[in-house]
């Protein structure tokens, strides 16, 4: 391994990514985390114990905050059961307005928020308006849609004009909501929205890093008139709080880890209540020959390092052809040096910070691991404490083979490994080589091409021509994960069925699904035998 080859170690600044320079006049965490703000945020959080959140880009505290222990996680349940029953019973379309009206209030004072996520999280603020803009259009979508997607539905019955169907949609009762800390608005009440909607309550357990954030949606949405006990949020420790959650929950979504994932669904089973899960990904772009590089290599940058890497549908693995690599990337490399890195309250930085150590942890493994295997760093690959304590630069590795840990483990980080391909079939079998299936990415100036090679990636959602935005943003399609990468999915009709519990009213008319008007049973038999086959000629449905 060469001197040029050898990531340096936390704590040298080395790089080539450019601070981002701070305005004048720039916001601190304690001009915006005031003890006044505090105090109304966690109002109505049970908590006898105390704990703290804090932000990336210095390691120091933001706030002290109550810590729910299981007695206060029941209470949160007992009290959201009985404001759920007077919600549901509010028509479908009052509770959509609450929805709209929460809309307005997001894009109003979106600049309050962004603030908080940028503080909680660490990322720039372009990417926390991502958040906003995602929280934005998933309200008006069911605020929109709620009550068609709710409304009764007739059915075809066993007897044409005998038997009337019709399928009715219940409430679930109370949702138990595990929110995870990388995009704490749009995965916490992004999520909770369809919810809402359909009639449930819900207790959220957002991560307490980031709980600031959830906390101010909770604030907002009651200001937009959701009755407060019908929101209830819990704070403290995932191995503590978490399973509580799942312990009295009506139905459970959860985002994060495979493996807590795992564990939830087990919980869940035991209890036979449903749960939806997205879980973790290795997501791929494939870029083909015919792709128009400079657009890849721009839209590369997007996909990879949004939110620092800490995306679940960002992408971890670049599949190039070989024809066009070498172009590929000397310009990818260009565009991943030149990104400015930042702790500004403000638009200007280009990518943020790691939320903490574990993450930077990892990503310094990943990298140091594949370094000493043989693996070229292209751009990046150090740490950058002259800017924050857990900021790494956009990296970019290229010779990444079996048994480097990038390789198939997520990284969740800045960090991205360039693979070059010969063929499509052979580009489409290593994108899908993988226990996971969140998403994926195809670029080509061929549409047609394009769209026969997304049927053959095995993710649950397909981007082409971009990397994650355009389908994510699509909320009337269904959005989540194949394989090891979860069960359910957002947004759409699924996205607000879930939260809903079927139900089949059969209304038999005049004759009875039974002999009658003289027949026995022999000709009752004949009689339903001639009927079935009348209906098949008649395509009946």
């Amino acid at each position: 391994m060469t001197d040029s080859q050898a990531p340096e170690k936390t704590g040298t600044k080395t790089g080539t990514n450019p601070p981002a320079p701070a305005p004048a006049g720039a916001r601190t965490a304690a001009d915006v985390v005031t003890p006044e703000l505090v105090a109304q945020l966690t109002k109505g959080v049970a908590g006898s114990g105390r704990t703290a959140n804090h932000t990336p880009f210095t390691g120091e505290k933001l706030a002290d905050l109550p810590e729910s222990t299981p007695e206060d996680v029941a209470a949160a349940f007992e009290r959201a059961r009985a404001a759920q029953a007077l919600w549901a019973q509010t028509p479908v379309r009052r509770r959509a307005e609450v929805l709209l009206a929460f809309h307005d209030l997001v894009l109003a004072r979106q600049a309050e928020v962004l603030d908080l996520i940028q503080l909680e999280t660490g990322k720039a603020r372009l990417h926390a308006h991502e958040e906003v803009q995602a929280v934005a259009v998933a309200a008006r979508h069911y605020g929109r849609r709620a009550a068609a997607y709710l409304r009764p539905k007739r059915h075809a019955g066993a007897m044409p004009t005998l038997t009337r169907v019709t399928e009715l949609r219940h409430p679930r009762g109370v949702v138990g909501q595990i929110a995870p800390w990388n995009y704490p608005l749009e995965l916490s009440v992004g999520d909770a929205l369809p919810a809402f909607a359909a009639g449930n309550a819900v207790v959220m357990k957002p991560d307490t890093e980031t709980c600031l954030t959830a906390l101010w949606a909770r604030d907002l949405l009651i200001e937009a008139g959701l009755p407060a006990e019908v929101f209830q949020v819990v704070l403290g420790d995932g191995p503590v709080v978490g399973p509580e959650v799942v312990r009295h929950a009506d139905y459970v979504s959860f985002t994060g880890s495979t493996r807590t994932g795992r564990e939830v669904a087990q919980g869940a089973a035991a209890r036979l209540v449903g749960v939806s899960l997205e879980l973790g990904g290795k997501n791929a772009m494939l870029v083909l020959e015919d792709a128009d590089i400079e657009k890849a290599a721009a839209g590369a940058v997007r996909a990879c390092f949004s939110s620092a890497g800490q995306l679940c549908i960002s992408i971890e693995r670049l599949y190039v052809h070989e024809s066009v690599a070498d172009a590929f990337l000397e310009r990818f490399a260009a565009r991943t040096k030149a990104l400015r890195l930042g702790t500004s309250l403000a638009y200007g930085a280009d990518m943020g910070s790691l939320v903490g150590e574990r993450q930077l942890e990892t990503v310094r493994r990943h990298v140091e691991d594949a370094v000493a295997k043989g693996a070229r760093v292209v751009a990046g690959g150090v740490a950058r404490p002259d800017i924050g304590p857990f900021f790494f630069e956009p990296t970019v590795l290229d010779g990444v083979e079996a048994p480097m840990a990038v390789c198939t483990e997520e990284t969740f980080g800045p960090v991205v490994s360039v693979y070059r391909f010969g063929s499509e079939d052979e580009a489409v079998e290593r994108a899908n080589s993988t226990p996971y299936g969140l998403n994926s990415s195809v670029w080509t100036k061929d549409a047609r091409r394009g769209r026969a090679v997304a049927a053959r990636l095995r993710t649950g959602t397909v981007n082409i021509n971009e990397g994650y935005a355009p389908a994510y943003g699509s909320v009337q399609s269904p959005m989540g994960g194949m394989k090891d990468s979860g069960l359910g999915r957002r947004h759409g009709s699924e996205g607000i069925l879930k939260y809903t519990e079927a139900q089949t009213v059969a209304h038999q008319r005049l004759l009875p699904m039974a002999p009658s008007l003289g027949m026995d049973d022999r000709k009752y038999a004949e009689f339903m035998s001639r009927s079935l086959k009348l209906m098949k000629t008649f395509r009946f449905r």
